[in-house]
């Protein structure tokens, strides 16, 4: 039988505000829900400070193990923005000012004061590089191949997804289903790897909870195809019921 190929992705947060706790990150997961609708995982995530060597390091590590990379953050117009010099030193390339990029933001400020040397800083990218439509502000993001450079702010990162819907190549998107009990883990492990190892195309993630005075866990049934996702929860929860659990349909 033919093995379905997986396509992975990982993402590289940049910035010492994440790493310090002074700004929440929600990119992870709006790019991992992204992500999964064209069809591709993300499987590693990494968060670096504003260090050039270390995020030089970063993208060579984890592009060398997924068949794309993004990174979120450090790509605006102050001196600690050096995302683009990074990637470009892992790819061996120059940093050059794009022509459209430069354009783009000529035009978003005109009204604003113009284009200062800081505000030119957002037109730099990696030689090779594209641009990525940004409508929110006048700064594009940046593809490399399957390197894609994407703002940290969280409503403008999605923008940049936005513009990127169906243009990678992916897999089929996983769909999901929840089975709940009031069960601690520790009572239903086995349970869970029989059923796992039964079902080889679906794979269960387990949530545990404390909730109203008792211990109960979501168990998160995975798959690519409907029908062995639909084998898989039957199997769990008839396994489940047999080893005296009341099973909560969708989760509790």
């Amino acid at each position: 039988m033919t093995q379905t190929k997986i396509w992975r992705a990982g993402l590289i947060v940049i910035g010492d505000e994440i790493l310090s706790g002074r700004t929440q990150d929600k990119n992870v997961a709006a790019l991992a829900k992204w992500l999964n609708v064209q069809g591709i995982r993300l499987s590693e995530v990494r968060i670096v400070p504003d260090i050039l060597e270390r995020i030089v390091e970063a993208v060579n590590a984890v592009r060398a193990t997924t068949d794309y990379l993004f990174t979120t953050g450090g790509i605006g117009p102050t001196h600690d923005d050096i995302t683009v010099d990074a990637v470009a030193a892992a790819l061996g390339v120059d940093v050059i000012i794009h022509p459209r990029a430069r354009a783009m933001l000529e035009g978003y400020y005109a009204d604003k004061g113009g284009l200062t040397e800081a505000r030119l800083r957002m037109a730099r990218v990696p030689d090779g590089g594209e641009l990525i439509e940004n409508r929110m502000s006048g700064a594009p993001g940046i593809r490399h191949g399957n390197v894609f450079i994407m703002a940290g702010i969280p409503h403008i990162a999605e923008q940049m997804m936005d513009a990127l819907t169906g243009q990678l190549e992916g897999g089929e998107p996983l769909i999901s289903e929840t089975v709940g009990c009031w069960t601690a883990e520790s009572e239903v492990a086995d349970v869970l790897s029989a059923v796992e190892q039964a079902h080889p195309d679906a794979q269960i993630g387990s949530y545990p909870f404390f909730r109203e005075g008792r211990v109960g866990a979501n168990f998160v049934v995975r798959a690519t195809d409907a029908d062995k996702l639909a084998l898989c929860v039957a199997a769990l929860s008839e396994a489940l019921t047999e080893n005296g659990q009341e099973v909560t349909p969708g989760g509790i």
